[in-house]
């Protein structure tokens, strides 16, 4: 090899060596922080609420599901700190509407839950894919599009739900319309002293994540602090999608969910419930790897960041992702490691 060859060889290996240092070295000194966050001691009194909450599929208001399936579920949830069922009432139509055919048994279901099962809440979960990042779906900035998705929320209370839970995705940080939104379905919700909650994209792991990958790709996966904190004090309750967080292996996961714990509290109004999501299904995709994502590390995980931010928060509590894809050892990790 002459010195030529020998130098642009060099100049290539180094190039290489650079290209892998500013790949991979991020990624091992952000999972070793991860695992770290992981570990300590949990602090005494780190438990139960009472003021957890279950996603519910559509089988319970559309006729599939029987009195003899309410029975088992009131029995399954006995002894536990569930108090709120958002039950799935939609999808929303990409205009705001809602067709009253997709929830005929709901005055059925919620007047079965109030009788059976007191002090339960039951709220009508309901949703629609956002033109955000794709030419079809639900468009916030469209004023009529918002106050049709306020008469829809109507019309569930009407039914006699005790509050409405919203979960529009992919919802970029920042965006204005829905916090619009947001301040028109308080002045719906309030004076019937309905409860208003919605599901939260993850908080930037590092400042401006979300507008870098943006950026990248096109689509934003977390919200920043500020934006999940104007979302937080526009709500009563506010449950963070603590899974599909992309972690390959349970100690980062864990670390991930204590770390989205914190920044969550931080930001979060005493008077509002702050809500962690537990992954109560099972895949292995890209998003969510069901040997790293399960439900003890993201309970410890929840529960070393609420030790470490505000354990005294009584407003605090879990929510669990979802009814018809968990399995027993789900329901044994929640029972074993929150109460």
């Amino acid at each position: 090899m002459n010195g030529r060859w020998k130098s642009v060889w060099r100049r290539g290996r180094w190039c290489v060596l650079g290209l892998v240092l500013v790949l991979v070295v991020p990624v091992l000194v952000g999972g070793t922080a991860l695992r770290l966050n992981f570990t300590g001691e949990l602090r005494e009194g780190t438990k139960s609420r009472g003021k957890d909450a279950i996603w519910l599929g559509h089988a319970w208001v559309d006729g599939r599901k029987k009195d003899a399936d309410l029975a088992a579920f009131a029995e399954r949830i006995k002894g536990t700190g569930l108090r709120d069922l958002y039950v799935h009432a939609g999808p929303l139509e990409h205009d705001g509407t809602l067709p009253a055919a997709r929830h005929p048994r709901a005055r059925l279901l919620v007047d079965a839950v109030h009788r059976t099962m007191p002090g339960i809440r039951v709220h009508a979960w309901l949703g629609d894919v956002l033109a955000t990042e794709g030419p079809d779906g639900l468009r916030l900035e469209d004023a009529a599009t918002r106050a049709a998705v306020v008469s829809s929320a109507r019309q569930v209370l009407d039914t006699g739900f005790d509050g409405v839970h919203f979960d529009l995705e992919p919802l970029h940080s920042d965006d204005r319309d829905y916090l619009s939104l947001l301040d028109d379905l308080g002045a719906l919700t309030r004076p019937r002293k309905a409860v208003l909650s919605v599901a939260a994209h993850q908080i930037d792991p590092l400042p401006g994540a979300h507008s870098a990958l943006g950026a990248v790709s096109g689509s934003e996966k977390w919200w920043s602090q500020e934006f999940f904190g104007q979302v937080a004090r526009r709500v009563d309750q506010i449950a963070v999608m603590s899974y599909d967080t992309w972690m390959p292996l349970e100690g980062m996961y864990g670390g991930y969910v204590a770390q989205q714990t914190s920044l969550a509290l931080e930001v979060t109004p005493e008077n509002t419930d702050l809500l962690m999501g537990l992954p109560f299904f099972h895949e292995d995709d890209l998003g969510h790897h069901e040997s790293a994502e399960t439900v003890a590390a993201a309970v410890r995980g929840a529960r070393l960041g609420l030790g470490r931010t505000d354990p005294d928060r009584e407003r605090f509590g879990l929510a669990l992702y979802v009814d018809f894809a968990a399995e027993e050892g789900d329901w044994r990790a929640y029972r074993e490691g929150w109460h």
